[in-house]
């Protein structure tokens, strides 16, 4: 049996990877939900499959093999609204809102948006909760200066990708490395030229469209107006800031991101009950969904009534049925056969980084979500960096930059679904400001070209290059 199966044609690529697409835009444009799109993606790869000699039974295991890799993703996605719900209505994310508010100018708002996402997610090693907890208060400073939606949550994204892609911690820094088959903090070594580079020009540029944007003063009306909503609903305090700080520490301490992200939520639910005077049971209800506010200002209404475990189901459905797309599309090899097909025209660094970032794209395009990214991106590309000579960690930095960094520019993709829904702006919204993504990707095709940090397998220096 096994000798009957053999990798796609390029018509049967195109009718899966084509026909896919076609079905998300036309479902989109139409007002249907994207989970049927993807549903009806299934039965395109099944039907390949089975003409390519795959039995039914192998294809209903891909699906739910590749969903089992993803269930991480799902149950962190779940902890996470819970933390959210938790923190808006036991006073955590009202309380940061409110005092950055009170300190931060909107001339370097995008810049300090930025660092305080970098430094959260470098040092919780999730970009989910960084977003989560950090992005969404930012969102709420910005709203309350007056700074547009989609600039401040591409300073957001760009924050919280870069720190969790440097972070050892890390879930997607881990996978990319393990694929790769390279130590985890050699990868991250491995990144770092590349991504200080693209960090410095993305600081460089929010800090100038901050000048640009927020130069002058603040409405301060708006934001009293603002203040004076929060003030109002919640018991806003200093103590209010501690389960942020405690979360962060035991994420810090390397304890496990699914328990301490639970624990958050706990600690919202006891700062909901002690300094907020909600009923116990109502406490209890906002992991699941959050109370509706009303302070009488809609943008603000938007941002204190997110969160929820409920609110992140639509979310773990599209998800789910994108993990096992991505696991019809890993077994039936459609990836593999593009790759093989372009990897002939790769004869320098600078078009094996081009190609390895696309895989890496197209993994987040048509598999859903960044796991099935960066599973498959090492597995298609591998060969090609051993018979050119170019090291693993060429390898997982692209790998990297193509999945991870992309991940959140696909709006059916697992981070574009999450990302737009916890910071209230849609993908193609915020796309143009992921200005992180943009650099470190330029930079990284540009090393290629150069033979810029592409280290050599054969060479035993390159270590201490890497300190540079």
């Amino acid at each position: 049996m096994e000798e009957t199966k053999k990798l796609p044609s390029m018509w049967k690529v195109f009718l899966v990877l084509g026909g896919f697409l076609a079905l998300a835009f036309t479902f989109t444009s139409l007002g249907i939900t994207i989970h049927l799109a993807i549903f009806s993606g299934w039965f395109l790869a099944i039907g390949v499959g089975l003409s390519l000699g795959y039995s039914y039974q192998e294809l209903e295991n891909a699906i739910t093999d590749g969903i089992n890799n993803g269930m991480n993703a799902v149950i962190i996605l779940l902890a996470v609204g819970a933390l959210v719900g938790t923190w808006i209505s036991g006073g955590v994310v009202p309380s940061i809102i409110y005092y950055g508010l009170k300190i931060i100018h909107p001339s370097i708002f995008f810049l300090a948006t930025l660092i305080i996402c970098t430094l959260t997610s470098l040092s919780t090693g999730t970009s989910w909760g960084a977003a989560g907890t950090a992005g969404i208060a930012m969102m709420g400073i910005g709203a309350g200066l007056g700074v547009p939606d989609p600039m401040t949550a591409g300073a957001v994204l760009s924050g919280v990708y870069f720190g969790d892609k440097l972070s050892p911690l890390s879930d997607s820094t881990i996978l990319s490395a393990s694929m790769s088959d390279v130590d985890v903090i050699d990868h991250v070594k491995g990144m770092f030229p590349a991504s200080i580079v693209g960090y410095a020009i993305t600081a460089i540029g929010f800090t100038i469209l901050g000048f640009n944007v927020g130069g002058g003063s603040a409405d301060l009306s708006r934001v009293n107006k603002v203040m004076n909503a929060i003030d109002s609903m919640f018991n806003v305090n200093l103590i209010s800031l501690l389960p942020l700080v405690i979360v962060i520490a035991l994420l810090i301490m390397e304890k496990p991101s699914i328990p301490v992200i639970t624990f958050g939520a706990v600690l919202g639910i006891i700062w909901g009950i002690v300094f907020q005077g909600l009923e116990p049971v109502k406490a209890i209800g906002t992991a699941w969904s959050q109370i509706p506010k009303d302070t009488g200002m809609k943008f603000i209404d938007s941002i204190l009534s997110r969160g929820g475990m409920q609110s992140m189901l639509w979310s773990v459905g599209v998800i789910l049925f994108g993990l096992g797309f991505g696991g019809l599309l890993d077994e039936i090899g459609i990836l593999e056969a593009i790759a093989e097909r372009v990897e002939k025209g790769i004869n320098s660094g600078g078009s094996l980084t081009i190609t390895t970032i696309i895989v890496g794209f197209l993994g987040n395009l048509f598999g859903s979500a960044m796991y099935v990214s960066l599973i498959l991106t090492p597995k298609i590309m591998e060969k090609k960096y051993d018979e050119l000579g170019y090291d693993r960690r060429v390898l997982s930095r692209n790998t990297e930059f193509g999945g991870t960094l992309t991940s959140g520019m696909v709006p059916w993709s697992d981070n574009g679904i999450y990302m737009a829904g916890i910071l209230g702006v849609s993908t193609l919204d915020y796309l143009p400001y992921m200005w992180l993504s943009f650099a470190c990707i330029g930079v990284s095709i540009i090393y290629g070209f150069t033979d810029t940090f592409m280290y050599r397998a054969d060479d035993e220096a390159t270590d201490e290059t890497l300190t540079v």
